[in-house]
């Protein structure tokens, strides 16, 4: 394809301009698809920056479809990738009267699996609720209209329903070919859809899964492809560090015990007694939790491997349910032929058994039984041995245990993505990453050695929007600090004039769900004894999508959110004028990844709050920022409630990572922005706003 036939497309007269109404040239997305073309050609790695209102969608996309290989889209959410499959998609094809095939491909949990809905239709006493019986006929009725199968699709019935854990498949229980209804799989016929098709949308953590299969050998997931496209890319870090660790809830082993007992007494009933092998792994699953229970009285209900408190009882217990699913294993072999069940349920039992030996080694001792190439495990208290572990090619990691009120999680993390991550591109392929936040002030060094992508060519390129006229960032001048116990009772007065002078909605955003109630608590006050009739809607009262939706449908309603409101919020228009974050987004201090790379960093001979924290905190900072301004005539306040920001000297490298907004500290230069706006609704000149906040 040559760059010239990119230029006719996106030119004032092209295809799309003919078939889109609202299309608007902009000279940084014809630079961003060459860029991708370049990449595409030379087969190598681009990093690409794209401001909100680049149009890096249609920029990727444009390259994608013309280059006549297959191709890979990566989302960051489902909801994005249904809507670039939904709608981005069809709209650029039907423009480029292009013949591509295109296809949508999510994880096995999104699919209705028809086995284990029949198995559920036929055991009444599995759902738990009225509200379940007719979620159930629901799900009924639509796997028979269905040629999809996916849960995104029936709206009747929440995504994050409990019942859809019962009616879908996971690796271990999925029958395979042996199952009755194979032929109606939804599973495969979209994975044969993905393979058949020139474009693929997935999503990152589908794309981090396919990763960690591959590490153990299984290659069926994905299909092979000569353009990689990550979309939202500045997740990726995240997703990949959770998805190649380890993760195991004590809820496994409670559902292990009952799919053990329901299969074997249903199919091997006089094998052995099936209740007694069920009530074992319970009660081993109990024992074990009760064992961590000291872990209950430190800061974050969390504890690494070595700093689990009175650690005997814990490593007897655990050592005490790795036989027990060893004994359980012994009996469900010897069965596992009679029927899928007892085959699923051995599966199940064997996957647990290993990913808990795992997360065990090496011990206390130091000594480990995993085979070489398997990644010892280190807590991140012993850097000298995390580092030693880096330096002889096995991934240092961090382990650590977390106590919910009714369960137990363990989890294992590498402390670097990047050596995984990097060799996973063959030299055949591109690779194209882009977001509107990669870089910290210009510079994408962070990010890069995240990956490893040390060869990428990076680029970035400008939001077309003028934020010095449509948007002011406001650093109020008398606030305590964050960790002063007033500060939330004085953020949200701060607040109450903002939010009464800019009519539009008002998004809050905080860095802890504590910070979530207590703000929109004090808010909630100061709005009523104030007499002013907005709506306040708060995270955790209903599902992310229905607070959205009623947000949007307000037009000036005050939304209070915590981290998932951070991002992939696209609210344009009145409907949000007002953006306040409550503090500077560092990491939590007792999240035990990032305290061990710290120290990891530090025994290293760096500094790493300027070299980790202070990034990560102007990237998602920078996200946040992002949700005022999302189109030419949009207009806003962002707050920022941490004087940190310009009274510390890293923080002018987090107001400088922001778009260039008007900024001041005086209240009343923001107020009077606000009712020029509304007067005029139209630019106006720069307030007198101060160069720095």
């Amino acid at each position: 394809m040559l760059l010239q036939e990119l230029s006719d497309i996106f030119s004032p007269d092209g295809p799309i301009a003919a078939a889109v109404p609202d299309f608007k040239v902009r000279p940084a997305q014809l630079e961003l698809a060459c860029a991708i073309e370049k990449a595409l050609q030379d087969h190598t790695t681009l990093v690409a920056e794209a401001g909100t209102g680049t149009g890096k969608t249609w920029a990727y996309l444009v390259p994608a479809l013309l280059g006549g290989g297959k191709v890979l889209v990566s989302t960051g959410t489902r909801t994005l990738q249904d809507q670039l499959f939904r709608r981005d998609l069809p709209r650029l094809r039907a423009a480029l009267a292009l013949p591509a095939t295109v296809a949508l491909l999510k994880g096995r949990s999104n699919y209705v699996c028809h086995y284990h809905l029949d198995r559920l239709a036929h055991d009444e006493r599995a759902l738990k609720s009225r509200a379940e019986i007719k979620q159930l006929r629901d799900i009924q009725v639509f796997t028979q209209q269905s040629k999809t199968g996916d849960k995104a699709d029936l709206v009747q019935v929440p995504e994050d329903a409990d019942i859809w854990n019962r009616v879908t498949s996971t690796r271990e229980n999925c029958l395979g070919q042996e199952c009755p209804f194979v032929r109606e799989c939804f599973v495969l016929k979209a994975r044969r859809q993905a393979q058949d098709a020139d474009l693929v949308v997935v999503n990152h953590a589908l794309f981090m899964a396919d990763l960690a299969l591959r590490e153990e050998g299984i290659t069926d997931l994905l299909p092979e492809a000569e353009l990689v496209v990550f979309d939202e890319a500045h997740q990726l870090p995240d997703i990949a560090t959770r998805f190649l660790g380890i993760s195991i809830s004590s809820h496994q082993f409670l559902d292990l015990a009952r799919l053990v007992e329901a299969a074997g007494l249903a199919q091997a009933r006089e094998s052995t007694n099936w209740s007694e092998v069920g009530k074992s792994i319970a009660q081993a699953a109990q024992e074990f939790r009760l064992a961590a229970a000291p872990i209950d009285k430190l800061p974050g209900r969390k504890a690494t491997y070595h700093a689990i408190p009175d650690a005997a009882p814990f490593d007897e217990a655990l050592g005490n349910l790795l036989r027990v699913l060893d004994r359980t294993a012994q009996l469900l072999n010897i069965v596992a032929e009679k029927h899928p069940d007892l085959e699923a349920a051995y599966k199940t039992c064997l996957d647990l058994r290993a990913r808990l030996f795992q997360w065990s080694q090496p011990d206390r001792q130091g000594h480990t039984a995993l085979a070489v190439g398997q990644g010892a495990v280190d807590d991140g208290g012993d850097v000298v041995a995390a580092a030693a572990a880096a330096t002889t090619g096995q991934p240092a990691s961090v382990r650590w245990v977390e106590l919910g009120l009714h369960h137990m999680r363990l989890h294992s993390a590498p402390l670097s993505v990047a050596q995984i991550f990097s060799k996973y591109r063959r030299p055949e392929q591109a690779w194209v990453l882009t977001s509107a936040t990669l870089s910290v002030g210009g510079d994408f060094t962070h990010f890069q050695q995240q990956l490893g992508l040390w060869d990428a060519t990076t680029r970035r390129w400008e939001s077309p929007f003028d934020y010095a006229s449509q948007a002011v960032l406001y650093v109020p001048k008398d606030l305590p600090l964050p960790s002063d116990s007033r500060f939330c009772e004085k953020f949200a007065a701060e607040l109450l004039p903002l939010i009464e002078g800019c009519k539009g909605g008002a998004l809050v955003l905080c860095t802890t769900l504590r910070a979530v109630d207590r703000i929109a608590d004090e808010l909630q006050e100061r709005l009523d004894r104030a007499g002013v009739d907005r709506l306040l809607l708060r995270q955790g009262e209903s599902s992310r999508r229905v607070l959205l939706e009623r947000f949007r449908a307000e037009k000036n309603a005050v939304l209070v959110g915590s981290a998932s409101f951070w991002e992939g919020i696209d609210v344009p228009g009145s409907a949000l004028t007002l953006v306040a974050i409550d503090k500077l987004p560092f990491a939590p201090p007792d999240d035990p990844v990032l305290d061990a790379r710290l120290k990891l960093c530090r025994s290293e001979g760096g500094n790493p709050f300027m070299e980790y924290q202070v990034p990560e905190a102007a990237i998602a900072l920078k996200q946040g920022a992002g949700r005022l301004i999302r189109s030419e005539d949009d207009w806003g306040v962002l707050v920022v409630g941490d004087s940190r920001m310009v009274d510390k000297p890293y923080g002018k490298l987090l107001w400088r990572g922001l778009p260039p907004f008007a900024r001041t500290r005086d209240l009343g230069r923001v107020l009077e922005f606000c009712r020029q706006k509304q007067a005029f609704d139209a630019p106006v000149e720069n307030t007198g706003a101060e160069t720095a906040p």
